[in-house]
């Protein structure tokens, strides 16, 4: 009523849109309206989700930060990552020169086993028949001796 008070002093009633409600007048015989219940702040995960935004307004906490057990989690996972990275990067540190050469060998002779592939698929036909035949004459040589 008093929201409605104020409407009608800023604004003069002069042939507004505005209709006036019949229970204002104050007639006991009439049966004033009742607002309706909405079903979604009577529901009771929505009162106690505005408790706890009340909660951590009157501790002073913000609606971003977050509730501690996230907050710990999330910083385990975050050194976690940082440990993982940098033991990383101390294993390609302590990788001495040797194991760093034979890591160049091992990939060069990767590329030079793809590249003999490569040339195999556009060999003739039979002369990797011929191989094949080679290979297994040679296995069954050795079996017998």
């Amino acid at each position: 009523a008093s929201m409605y008070t104020e409407v009608q002093r800023e604004q003069p009633d002069s042939g507004s849109i505005l209709t006036h409600p019949d229970y204002i007048d104050g007639n006991p015989d009439l049966i004033k309206p009742k607002k309706l219940l909405n079903p979604v702040k009577a529901s009771k995960s929505h009162q106690e989700l505005h408790r706890e935004l009340l909660m951590n307004h009157k501790r002073g906490l913000g609606v971003e930060s977050k509730p501690e057990l996230q907050r710990v989690l999330e910083h385990r996972r975050r050194n976690q990552l940082i440990r993982q990275k940098k033991e990383e990067e101390e294993a390609k540190k302590l990788q001495s020169p040797f194991e760093k050469e034979l890591l160049k060998r091992h990939q060069r002779l990767d590329q030079l086993e793809k590249e003999q592939e490569k040339q195999e698929e556009h060999a003739p036909e039979f002369i990797k028949v011929k191989e094949n035949l080679r290979r297994t004459s040679t296995v069954t040589g050795d079996e017998k001796a």
